[in-house]
Formats: structure tokens, sequence, C-alpha cells
């Protein structure tokens, strides 16, 4: 067993390099906008809550938010898994198509309003009695799973009544050049696709149904329409299969044909409501009086409202009168959203103003589900999207259907599925909200005991053990778990709860696992997260450091044979810095006394890649494009954005290095005084690297029950690189700089 043993202890002088200039933030942490989360309208008014966009360097702001140029489809050039989108055999109308189909007399219209209260009795008195099982299935695609999710969801009604299916089709962002985002359109992976929903159409069709129309409401200009309906494929499919499609938001500006389905209707009988300016579209009116009302969203954490599934879906039908035109007030169902947002900026925010916003706007919609029941949902996850449903995408494991006919047993399922279903790790950061607030709002208002859903299908076991969650919330906060991963300490809930752990990606997706380089080439991994921290999250995982004991004494020697780490708690890891499992393990133990904070790595399948030519007792930068490991630690829990960086390699090669992100500063000059000992074994593959970290600004930080942010990390290996983290950040690509993602160290009493 070969040895080495150095002590730094550097003059700590300071020497402040600028870090390249921040990118704005990103579009997420803009306002929302209104149905299914659209950008603002360019005549509405100053300061709407609605999503911004983030342009391109050299790229001129957009106007609008209309489409970008490009002659690819929305499938084509997915990074996701989508079905090749279809070349239309003949333009469709897109607008009026459907006007023939329906037979006039509708008892819930009279002349050019609705009977909203007559629709809210029958609404309501359903749900309360809908307790039948929800349906998970699963498949290979959607195609596939869109017919089998309606031949056993939707109910079966005489061949002559008209169906209405609700896609999400608008519940994205903004279109993006693929060019630029690695593959990624801006659309595909949030919208439904148009190949399930073409599977529903199909199985309607095989049930006798020529009367089928296909509807959704984006709040945006007719063209706006007709651009998203070709290049999504969704007017190329529509054609194919001889259904309609429908924009359903006007009044009276570009629909003017026929019928009209998308004129606004005014709701009577709601003035108690949350929602008493509500209109609705004449087409969904009709529907829900002699038709059938299908809603297929696409299954995916939302940003606001958590999971956008049944409920959130019916933000789409949603026009109100406030101001003209209606169909660009959608931002009104979230409007207090906007005192949050204005007041929000980096490090700070006011959480409980965030939750009074999020608390009405799941009030008003539940209202709105009170009066826009659908008669089925079948949601499109082939598969389903964690993240934020816009910016953020990470794609299930698996492709599932999961379909019902009571809206919000279906959510609870989705709910479930996704991971966030009865969270303790989500009630820490959702003030005791547990699932979605809309969901919470809707069983309340309906007497509903979603504890009690049943639940059915092929893909029913995938509930039968704890789902992985990825959510990223438009407060500060990122939950990240898989199964297999510890549950945070405490949780004694039914199934483990999945730690918080915020996390940002840089902005331009580029990699880093190290700090500056000396030749000032700038640190990618230091560009600005995409939210303000979330300092002490206790549900992110943690390290315990009991304090040595009087008398008691560590050899810094690299032997790791004293009595006092037997009584420290071992943490490991064998996850990579996105979470996936690696099988190339390290174990990390903490001690700490009035002399400073002692930690002792143990690598397994170490491949020992070091440039061993360099001295071990000079600082070596550039050290963690070799085998090493990393320490970030922050003195200050209330200041994680100011931390130190300590580097050890398996000879005992170091680097060290102060960093305060908000000051854009670095300190390469300070020193962690530390005294490092190592020992390797080249057979065995193993190493061990015991350290003392004896700098004035670490040892000040120690004290009892004192909970400092931390994560560790560890390169390894050349082909394949390896870049494990003990707290994943969880970014596109390698990236240690991101303090949103820390755990925590707890120095024991």
């Amino acid at each position: 067993m070969n040895s080495t043993r150095a002590s730094h202890g550097r003059r700590a002088r300071r020497l402040s390099v600028a870090i390249a200039a921040l990118p704005a933030l990103p579009a997420l942490l803009a306002p929302l906008a209104g149905c299914e989360d659209r950008q603002r309208q360019p005549d509405g008014p100053p300061g709407d809550a609605a999503p911004t966009v983030v342009p391109e360097a050299g790229d001129v702001p957009p106007a609008l938010a209309a489409p970008e140029p490009t002659a690819s489809s929305f499938a084509a050039a997915s990074a996701h898994p989508a079905v090749p989108t279809a070349t239309p055999s003949a333009s469709s109308d897109v607008v009026a198509g459907a006007s023939q189909r329906y037979e006039a007399g509708p008892s819930v219209i009279a002349s050019d309003s609705i009977d909203g209260a007559a629709l809210r009795k029958r609404h309501v008195a359903r749900l309360k009695a809908d307790d039948s099982p929800v349906t998970v299935l699963r498949g290979q695609g959607p195609l596939e799973l869109g017919k089998r999710i309606c031949e056993a969801v939707v109910p079966r009604r005489p061949a002559a009544t008209p169906v209405l299916l609700k896609p999400n089709l608008c519940g994205f962002d903004s279109v993006k050049d693929p060019a630029k985002h690695k593959g990624d359109d801006g659309v595909t992976g949030r919208v439904t696709q148009p190949e399930f929903v073409r599977g529903v159409v199909q199985c309607l069709k095989a049930r006798g149904h020529t009367k089928i129309t296909i509807a959704e409401g984006c709040g945006h200009s007719h063209k706006f329409w007709k651009d998203i309906a070709q290049r999504t494929g969704y007017e190329a499919m529509a054609a194919e299969e001889g259904a309609a499609l429908v924009a359903m938001d006007d009044d009276g500006v570009y629909d003017v044909a026929g019928d009209r389905p998308g004129k606004p209707l005014a709701i009577a009988g709601i003035q108690a409501t949350r929602v008493p300016t509500l209109l609705m579209p004449k087409v969904l009116a009709e529907h829900l009086d002699h038709g059938l009302f299908l809603s297929l969203p696409r299954l995916k954490m939302h940003r606001y409202s958590v999971i956008s599934a049944g409920i959130k879906g019916m933000q789409g039908t949603v026009m109100l009168s406030d101001s003209a035109p209606a169909y660009k007030q959608k931002w009104r169902m979230h409007r207090e959203l906007k005192e949050y947002l204005d007041t929000k900026g980096p490090g700070q925010e006011d959480r409980a103003l965030y939750l009074s916003s999020l608390r009405a706007f799941a009030e008003r919609m539940v209202d709105v589900l009170e009066i826009s029941t659908p008669d089925a949902v079948l949601g499109d996850g082939a598969p389903a999207m964690g993240g934020d449903g816009f910016q953020v995408l990470q794609p299930t494991a698996e492709m599932v259907a999961i379909g019902g006919t009571n809206p919000v047993r279906v959510d609870r399922v989705v709910a479930e599925f996704m991971g966030v279903w009865n969270s303790p790790a989500l009630a820490r950061e959702l003030g005791g909200h547990r699932t979605s607030p809309l969901i919470e709002a809707a069983a309340k208002r309906f007497g509903l005991d979603l504890k009690a859903t049943a639940i059915t299908g092929d893909g029913a076991d995938l509930l039968k053990s704890p789902r992985p969650v990825h959510y990223k919330a438009m407060a500060p906060f990122r939950l990240d778990w898989e199964p297999g991963q510890a549950p945070p300490p405490g949780d004694k809930a039914s199934q483990p709860a999945p730690p918080a752990a915020a996390t940002a990606e840089a902005p331009d997706g580029q990699p880093d696992a190290g700090p500056t380089a000396p030749d000032g080439q700038s640190d990618a991994g230091l560009k600005a997260p995409d939210g303000p921290p979330d300092a002490g999250a206790p549900a992110r995982p943690e390290a315990h450091a009991p304090p040595l004991r009087p008398g008691e004494k560590v050899a810094i020697d690299g032997k790791a044979d004293d009595a006092a780490w037997s009584r420290a708690p071992a943490v490991s890891w064998d996850t990579d810095y996105a979470g996936k499992s690696t099988g190339v393990l390290t174990r990390a133990r903490f001690l700490w006394s009035k002399e400073g904070l002692y930690v002792l790595f143990e690598l397994s399948s170490a491949g020992l890649n070091t440039d061993r030519s360099k001295p071990v007792g000079v600082e070596r930068t550039g050290l963690y494009k070799e085998d090493c490991i990393e320490l970030f630690l922050s003195p200050a829990p209330a200041s994680p954005r100011r931390y130190f960086e300590v580097e050890i390699g398996p000879f005992g090669h170091y680097f060290d290095i102060a960093i305060d992100r908000d000051a854009r500063l670095e300190d390469t000059a300070w020193s962690s005084g530390a005294t490092i000992a190592t020992r390797r074994s080249a057979q065995a593959r193993t190493a061990v690297i015991e350290a003392l970290l004896a700098a004035p600004g670490i040892v000040n930080a120690l004290a009892p029950r004192a909970r400092l942010p931390m994560n560790l990390y560890r390169m390894e290996g050349k082909d394949p690189r390896r870049y494990l983290a003990w707290s994943p950040p969880r970014t596109s690509k390698p990236n240690f700089h991101v303090p949103e993602a820390f755990g925590a160290l707890v120095l024991d009493p």
C-alpha cells in the first residue's frame, strides 16, 4: 500500500477574478401565460402574467410567440419519442369545418348564453357519485395506447352522438429552431401527440361515430393556430381521419363562417363562483349538452400547478370577458401570480405569496371543471414528462396511458405515477400540500376520498412501488429522486418520499465539473442557475459529522484506522451528475473538532488516472481533468451561493478555491489549510483519501447542530469519463457548480 502525505497552509490573499456575465433567467421564471401557458399578447395590459422566451444570443426577441420558420416538422425534429408527423393529404379548414356537424337546439343554450347553473348541478352530482376505477395501460407507442385507453374508458354512446376531443396542443413556451437547441423544437414532448389522438379517433370510428371534432384553445391569432396545427401534424391527421379541427377560442375576430363553433357564449348562473366572467366556446357547450366531451391531455409535470392532466387541461377551454379580445384574457386565471413574480429576485422570494396565488388558481380551475366537466380523461403518457413541462423535460421510462371518467381521480393517479402523490418532500416546499393543490381543492369541493381510488389495467403494478419524481417548480425548488436512493431523514411516510434537490442547467448546456481554467477560459459550470437558491431544504441528502471526544485523535496518514472513524456514519453513492447509477462506488465520512473538519474518502473501481510528474506539494490547477474527489462546502447556510471547493487526487495532489456566485468572484488564492494523506492499491483498484481542512473560514463554521450546504463529487476514468455526484445536479451535461443541488453536512453535538 503506497502512501502520500502533504501539508498545505498558504497565505490566504484575496485574488478576485470576475466571472463571465451571467445569462438572463430562463423563461420558466417569467409569468405564466393563460391557456396552456402561452405568452403575453402584445396588446395586453402592462405586466400581464405571461411567460417570456429567452432569445438566442444575437437574436431579436419576437414581438409575438409566433413559430420560427422551419421546414422540419415538430415530431421529426424531436429529441423525445414521437411518431413521425404525417404529410397533409389535403389542406383542411381548421376553423369552421365542424359547423355542419351539429344539430340545432341544445337545451343548455338559450340564444347566446348557457345555463351554467344547470351544467354545474349536473356535473357536480356526477363527480361526487363517480367512484369508477382509473385505468393505467402500458404500451409501445402513442397510437396503440390511444386506441386501447379509448376502448377501456370512453362511455359507449349511440353512434350518432357527436364527439369532441380536447388535446393539449398549446402547452409550450415557444417554437424553437432545433438546430440551435440540440434537436428540440420547443413543442414536442409538451403537447398531446397527434398519433395518440389518432388512436382515439380510430377507436371512436370503429364504434360507428362519424361526428368527431378535435378542438383546443390557444389564445392566439388565427394565423398562429393554423401554423401550429400544420406544424404539429394535427391538420394532416385530422384531414386523414375525417375529423374537424377547431380553434376553441374566438370572439368574432377570425371565426366568422358557418355556425362559428369557436364563438364565445355567456354563462348564466355562475356569479357566485370565482370565474363570474367566464365564457364558453359554442362547440364545447353543444357537446356538453348532447354530445360526448373527451379530454386528452399530455401527462407532464407543470412548473406552477405541479402536474398538468385532467383538471389543468380545462384551462384550454377558458375565455374571459374582463377585456377584449376575450380569448387573450386567459392569464387572469392566475392573475395573483404577477405580484409574486414582481417581488421575486435573485436569492429572494415570498413563498407565502406564491402559495396564495397557487391556491387561488386551484379554486378557479375547480370552478371551470364544474362547468366544463369532460365525460372522460384519456392521458397521453407515451412517455409522460417530468421536469417543468416547458423548458426541462425528463421522459418517464415507461410509455403509459392513464384514463377514467372522473378527472379528479385520474389526476390523483397521474400524480402518483409522477411521484407527487402524498409527498412529504413536496409538502415541505408547498406549505403542506402533499400533491397538486388543484387535486386537493377538487377532492374537497366534491367530497371525494381519493385514497379509495381503484386502479386497474396492465400498468397498475407500476404504482405498487415508489415512483421516481423529477419536478422543477416555478418557485426555487426541485424534487429529484429515484427508487433505490435513501429517503430523507425522519421521513416516516408509507412510501419513501423523494428528496428535494434544487438543480439548474447551464443555459447553453456546456459541460463543466471544475473551476475556472488558469488560462482565463470561462467556466461553463459557473453560469447562473435558473432560479434563486433554496437554502437548507431538509429533504436533500445529508451527511453527519460527530465531534471528536476529549482526548481523541485522528492521525492523517491515509490508513483510516483511528477509532473515531468507526463512529462517523458513512454516506456513499454511485450516481453520476444526472442521477444515473454507474456501479462506481464512493464512500465518505466526516468528523469535526476545534482543529477543523476531518474528511475521509474511500474509492472503489479507481483507475488512478493522475499525472504523477506534477509535484504533490504545489497547488495543481486543472486537477479536475484527472481523477479526483471534490468537496463543495458553504460556511454560511443563509448564503449557499458562497462556497469553498476542495479537490484532492488519489496521490495527494490538490486544488482549492473560494467562490461567490452572487458577487461573480472566485478566489484562487484561498487556502483550505489542508493536511492530506492518501493510500492506493492498483491491484485492488482502491484509494483512500484522508484530510484535515483547517482554513479559518471552515473552522469558524463548525458548531454543534450547524447544517452546512455541501456536495460531494468524484471524477473517475478516461473512457468512459465518470462525473459522479452524491446529490446529483441533474444537468444536461456535467456541471457541479449548482449550489441549489447541495445536500447538507450536519455537525452533531
